[in-house]
Formats: structure tokens, sequence, C-alpha cells
């Protein structure tokens, strides 16, 4: 199983970035996606989530309206657009796939970092003034 994160850069307050994570080793449609990221100095944290078939998505209060998140079932891939970055915005992203949830997780469930059991590698999101 492996997931790689893609997409991030150096990029100034304000502008946009999306970020991809392609999946492989697994049926990737039955899966609910997540995105987490980590600032320096600081614990890991949730940003947002999608349910297997797109219908459901979940979002930190601090990145909602800025950024959605999406996935492509065809092509195995989740994707993260990311708008109107701020300085706060700067760690490194994860991906992450929950194979268990039920379809309408909820956001208490797709928050938890626990319930994922195969994580990405992380891309670095560096947002400058």
């Amino acid at each position: 199983v492996q997931l790689q994160a893609s997409g991030g850069g150096l990029v100034q307050a304000g502008d946009s970035l999306r970020l991809s994570c392609a999946v492989s080793g697994r049926r990737f449609s039955r899966d609910l996606m997540g995105w987490f990221r980590q600032a320096p100095g600081k614990e890991r944290e949730f940003v947002a989530a999608i349910s297997r078939t797109g219908g459901s998505t979940y979002y930190s209060d601090s990145v909602k309206g800025r950024f959605t998140i999406s996935r492509d079932n065809a092509k195995n891939t989740v994707y993260l657009q990311m708008n109107s970055l701020k300085l706060e915005d700067t760690a490194v992203y994860y991906c992450a796939a929950d194979p268990n949830a039920v379809l309408s997780a909820g956001l208490s469930y797709s928050s938890e970092q626990g319930h994922y059991d195969y994580w990405g590698q992380g891309t670095l999101v560096t947002v400058s003034s």
C-alpha cells in the first residue's frame, strides 16, 4: 500500500496550491480519505476528509471556506485545493486512508487520526509573507 502526496511548495500568502495524493495497492474507492498537517513544533492536526463516494466532506474550522477536498476514484487520487493561503498554513501535509469508515462517518470520526490505517510521506507547504 502506498500513498504518494505531492504538490507542496513555497508560495506567498494569498496564493493557491493544490495537493494530490495518489494511492496504490488497495481499493481506494472503499476508503475514507483525509488530509492532516503538522506545523513546526506542533502536533499533527486534522485538515479535511472526504467519504469514499465523495458525497460527504469535512473540514477543520481553520480551513473551512478556503480549502476544498475532492477525489477521483477512477484515478485513485485525492486532492486538496488550498486557496487564500495564510502563514499559519505552513506545515507538512499528509494524506491518509481509513478503510473501515462507514459511508457518512461524520466530522468527529473523520478527524480522528487513529482511525486512519495508511499514511503518505507528507509534502511540505511553506507560505511566506
